[in-house]
């Protein structure tokens, strides 16, 4: 089963590489962008085959290891 999860900054931390993507994307003549926030995006694979057990143990590892919860959100955006 494989678990996707999405791991971003928290919308008050700033976010220095979002900011350089931002400025490149601008100096490449895309001049209606807004704001970047970059992230991270994980494809966890798990011998689980329980849908709501194999979201519960990505969540518990997005808590202990993958997250820093202090300046971080995670979002688990798919489960298949």
């Amino acid at each position: 089963m494989k678990v996707s999860v999405i791991i971003t900054l928290k919308k008050d931390v700033l976010d220095p590489q979002g900011k350089v993507i931002h400025q490149t994307l601008d100096g490449m003549g895309y001049k209606d962008i807004e704001e970047v926030r970059q992230g991270k995006y994980f494809e966890i694979y798990t011998k689980e085959n329980d849908l709501k057990k194999a979201k519960d143990k990505v969540e518990e590892m997005c808590k202990k290891l993958l997250a820093n919860l202090v300046i971080e959100n995670y979002k688990i955006i798919d489960v298949q």
